[in-house]
């Protein structure tokens, strides 16, 4: 078999065992808890199909064991990753526009938190997507699926800042309490120490949290992150 002929059965091998690994993965979804994943309107604005293009970088050590936003205990080694307003349960699949590796994760937690970033991938998905040399990859993410408990999701906040000292968030706090009605601080504990939060909220529609992001930018000179909470 010539070189241009085992390079094309390579490619095609690899497509089926990716396909393969999808329908298995929809499987144990559907079959292990009893529910089917369920299709093309899944919670409002985010329906099966909907796609998204980035960067992705990753996380693992430091954060192993700990619990991620939708309360579940993080293993770096499964496929998971966190999107910061994608719903919990949505079942992404997530290309390389690098190399074109293809994976399958499911969404369990918040993040990246720094603008240019959609997506922050276990380091057992960014393994399987070739990128731990580099540490980032522009990726295209794609909806396929939803197994989620509910229906029901969280509203989202604008996060105009995060500070490691309390006093400093407290003080960023009083000047947007002056133009904004509900403001709120946010303490997350991190490997890196604790982080203070500032957000402004609270909102329905990702449109609307976007236009109100760009107004705090212009008048703080911040780069906000528009994110969901947990139900």
């Amino acid at each position: 078999m010539t070189l241009p002929l085992v390079a094309c059965a390579q490619r095609a091998a690899a497509r089926l065992i990716y396909v393969a690994v999808l329908l298995l993965f929809l499987w144990h979804l559907a079959g292990c808890a009893g529910t089917t994943p369920r299709g093309a309107s899944f919670p409002s604005g985010y329906p099966v199909g909907y796609h998204e293009r980035g960067m992705a970088s990753w996380y693992g050590p430091g954060f192993d064991g700990r619990r991620t936003a939708s309360g579940e205990q993080f293993d770096m080694r499964q496929m998971t990753a966190a999107h910061r307003t994608l719903p919990f349960g949505s079942i992404v699949q997530v290309r390389s526009l690098m190399n074109d590796r293809r994976i399958i994760v499911r969404i369990n937690d918040r993040g990246p938190f720094l603008r240019g970033r959609v997506l922050d991938l276990s380091q057992g998905a960014a393994s399987q997507l070739g990128m731990m040399g580099q540490g980032m990859h522009q990726v295209e993410l794609n909806v396929i699926a939803y197994h989620g408990g509910s229906d029901e999701v969280g509203a989202l906040w604008i996060q105009v800042a995060s500070f490691g000292d309390r006093g400093l968030a407290q003080a960023f706090m009083t000047k947007l309490n002056e133009s904004y009605r509900e403001v709120r601080l946010v303490v997350i504990d991190l490997p890196g120490g604790t982080r203070y939060r500032v957000q402004v909220g609270r909102f329905t529609t990702e449109h609307e949290a976007a236009a109100m992001a760009r107004r705090i930018d212009h008048q703080f000179q911040v780069e906000s992150l528009v994110v969901r909470e947990k139900t």
